[in-house]
């Protein structure tokens, strides 16, 4: 992979991990409530939801760099897909923006990747 791969693939990855984050650790913090635009009391009802939805995002995160770690190029082509796929439905069912913020660097990644 060429180091404009590695970089992007590095970058979704790292994304992720801050997904993670936001939604397992500072989903009911106020950078949450204001990221999410959600009140206090939304947010603690959805609190269970959100931390297994970041834990998701943790795994994403754990193949992209696993991938990147063993030069495992199709591991990081098939995580880069899910990502993909996981973007394109929160675009369509939560968010737009999602599509912007998860899918379209993962579409960049995998561009490069397959780029050889």
């Amino acid at each position: 992979m060429s180091t404009a791969a590695i970089a992007v693939v590095a970058l979704v990855a790292l994304l992720h991990a801050w997904f993670l984050v936001l939604e397992m650790f500072l989903w009911t913090k106020p950078l949450g409530l204001r990221t999410f635009r959600q009140s206090r009391d939304a947010a603690e009802q959805s609190r269970v939801l959100a931390a297994n939805q970041g834990l998701y995002n943790g795994f994403l995160s754990a193949g992209l760099l696993y991938g990147l770690a063993t030069h495992a190029r199709e591991v990081v082509l098939l995580f880069l897909a899910f990502v993909i796929v996981a973007g394109v439905y929160g675009a369509l069912t939560a968010n737009r923006k999602i599509f912007f913020v998860q899918a379209l660097p993962a579409i960049v990644a995998v561009a490069l990747v397959a780029w050889r």
